[in-house]
């Protein structure tokens, strides 16, 4: 006999104890209650706990063998306290006398029970109320081993009113209650005839705060002779309490169970659930009751609305780009219970229009790490973006701030594995995506990130300090060998750059939101551009324009299309407040070198810099220059601008410094020759 058998076996055998040893004190004497210490007596030899009848106790004969007691409290087990184990304020029980007597048949009348009150509890130490009962339920059993067969049980119906069940664990720190409990059986027999049942409760579960009210139905079937128990139909319904802000209906229905005592084995019909509007459908494998109940079962979670759940437990859905996104999830998996989680593989997720598979594991003791290993196709990030503001679209073309989820990450302990085909983000598109997350006290880490990024490769390294005051975000990433002409229309919609790009970005910053963290960011930043050009701007055509400007001359003729070609252009700084300062920047031009410094505002995404260009003696790319421009610039060092957007610089001549440094120039020549005609004097 498995041990959840054992225990209902055990509480039922005492309440049934209190009334067999008053059955037989009625047969015996003939006003019951003259002898109640001595079937408080019997009680306590056979039990080990104190019986106390207060209430009146009347027997009828005939037709009929009646016993009816009033309040009647069985004590509880030692080292439980003073509360009883068990009472009742009203017990009912006939049995037809002539068949009993002649035939050894009973045909029992409809019992009553009215007030039973249970309590049930485990103690610090694992130690149960109701352990000696079932060593004394056990030796009972032993000694009647090899006796008569069990004879047939018909009784005419089972009322159970106004009934409570309370079971409270000191281990867990769990309190469950069932009140106003109210069973109704009908015909009650073991020999395969169906019982009809029906009941209705209210249940209270601490310290979860849970309550609610349901209505249970169903048919029961004995068969006594193979140690079968049948339920030809399950079904469930109420409301519940606790979960969201307002009443939950839900329901839990299934065609039936066996419990085969023989095999301690459990065999369940297909079972349906429904909660938060949320529709589950389980198949349950056959399995053992015997020791800790570890069933499984394929599971399916009907499509439903997370938006419509938050809503549910009075959460803003996030506002979204896309607004038809978070409005369909499904699920589907094989689900292992075990002690302390539930195992979930072969997980089917849909999401929206997103696929992912793979596997997890939800820990159900509060304190385990939720694991989930995944895989999806491909998924826009754009449509769980926030939409723009509604001041619009700023000017960089950054949408509304991007909140970081600091309350998610604070309770958070996951580990995790996740890839994706195809990810876009903005307008980047990162290809074959690997992830491994790991969160825990209020941290969250995101490495290694790994991705094809147009014909290059990404790695990074993100992490989310949630435990401060405002969160700190710090990246650490690095690309290598991406075609610069394709990330420039992906970030910024230009087509004028090309070429590839490599660098690292060592940064964090702090704040509430994206927009706070890009405007706090401090680290480290390099990057390096190699053999590309530059559509849009001829630094040649501006330099030669510029000189002509200066010396009053007619310009040249532009080289169309404007276009610059560049070898190689390094630079590194530092990071503070989130502006780049770089004094370390080179160029390699086919025709001279650029060499500069200035400031990158990374939230405004705007460019300040300042260049010195030094052409090289008789390159080949000038031989459209005259002579006299060719002896200009390869003997001076000519100034450079670049302002504007990251997405759209301007390359210009710094006309300025030009003029400044021609009068610098005319001055100290002119000073030169006044101190030579000093000399000469």
């Amino acid at each position: 006999m498995g041990r959840s058998t054992k225990i209902f076996a055990g509480v039922v055998g005492a309440i049934v104890a209190v009334f067999a040893v008053a059955a037989i004190a009625l047969f015996l004497f003939f006003d019951p209650n003259d002898f109640r210490e001595e079937i408080a007596a019997a009680v306590h030899e056979s039990t080990g706990r104190e019986l106390q009848i207060e209430g009146e106790i009347s027997v009828q004969l005939f037709p009929w063998l009646a016993v009816e007691m009033g309040r009647t409290v069985l004590g509880n087990a030692e080292g439980f306290g003073d509360e009883p184990f068990a009472e009742l304020d009203h017990a009912r029980l006939s049995v037809r006398l002539l068949p009993l007597l002649l035939r050894q048949e009973a045909q029992v009348g409809a019992a009553e029970i009215d007030g039973l009150n249970l309590n049930l509890a485990v103690d610090g130490g694992g130690r149960t109320n109701w352990d000696d009962l079932l060593e004394a339920s056990n030796g009972q059993a032993e000694a009647s081993e090899g006796a008569k067969e069990a004879r047939a049980l018909d009784i005419s119906g089972v009322d159970i009113n106004s009934a409570s069940i309370t079971y409270a664990n000191q281990q867990k720190g769990d309190r469950y209650e069932l009140t106003d409990v109210n069973v109704a059986f009908g015909r009650v027999s073991n020999d395969g005839s169906p019982i009809p049942a029906s009941g209705s409760l209210h249940f209270d579960v601490q310290p979860s705060g849970y309550s609610g009210d349901v209505e249970l139905e169903s048919e029961l079937v004995f068969d006594a002779s193979n140690g079968v128990f049948t339920l030809n139909g399950f079904s469930m319904q109420g409301v519940a309490n606790g979960i969201v802000e307002s009443p939950t209906r839900m329901s839990f229905a299934t065609d039936g169970m066996e419990i085969r005592s023989a095999e301690n084995i459990v065999s369940v019909e297909p079972i349906s659930v429904s909660v938060l509007d949320i529709d589950i459908h389980a198949e349950v494998e056959p399995f053992s009751y015997d020791g800790d109940i570890k069933p499984t079962a394929q599971i399916r979670i009907e499509p439903f609305s997370p938006r419509h759940v938050m809503q549910l437990f009075n959460v803003e859905a996030p506002a979204t780009a896309d607004p038809n996104v978070l409005t369909s999830v499904s699920v589907e998996a094989k689900a292992y219970v075990r002690e302390n989680n539930i195992s979930l593989t072969g997980v089917a997720i849909e999401l929206d229009d997103t696929n992912f598979t793979g596997s997890m594991t939800v820990p159900t003791d509060g304190a385990g790490r939720f694991l989930l290993k995944l895989a999806a196709d491909a998924i826009d990030l754009n449509r769980y973006m926030a939409p723009p503001s509604e001041e619009g679209v700023a000017a960089n073309g950054d949408a509304a701030p991007v909140e970081i989820p600091a309350d998610l990450i604070k309770p958070l302990n996951a580990r995790g594995d996740l890839k994706i085909g195809t990810v876009t983000i903005g307008n980047l598109q990162l290809d074959d995506v690997a992830l491994s997350l790991l969160a825990g006290n209020g941290q969250l880490r995101v490495h290694p990130v790994t991705a094809s990024l147009y014909g290059g490769t990404y790695n990074g390294d993100v992490r989310i300090d949630a435990t401060a005051a405002k969160p700190v975000v710090s990246f650490d990433e690095t690309v290598q060998g991406v075609d610069l002409a394709k990330l420039a229309l992906a970030m910024f919609k230009q087509e004028n750059i090309t070429g590839s790009i490599s660098g690292n970005f060592k940064l964090s910053g702090r704040g509430n939101d994206l927009g706070e963290v890009q405007n706090s960011l401090g680290g480290r930043m390099s990057f390096e551009l190699k053999d590309g050009t530059y559509e849009g701007t001829d630094v040649w055509y501006e330099l030669r324009r510029a000189r002509a400007q200066l010396k009053k001359e007619t310009p040249p003729e532009p080289t169309l299309p404007a276009r610059t070609k560049f070898s190689s252009v390094t630079a590194s700084g530092v990071v503070t407040n989130g502006i780049m300062r770089n004094d370390d920047l080179v160029a390699e031009l086919p025709f001279m070198q650029l060499t500069g410094s200035g400031d990158v505002n990374i939230p405004a995404g705007t460019i300040d810099y300042s260049l010195k260009a030094r052409v090289f003696e008789k390159p080949e790319a000038l031989e459209e220059a005259t002579p006299e421009e060719i002896e200009d610039f390869t003997k001076s060092v000519i100034p450079l601008k670049i302002t504007g957007s990251l997405a759209s610089p301007k390359v210009r001549p710094d006309v300025e410094a030009l003029l400044r440094e021609r009068v610098e120039e005319e001055i100290k020549d002119k000073l030169e020759d006044k101190l030579k005609d000093l000399f000469k004097r």
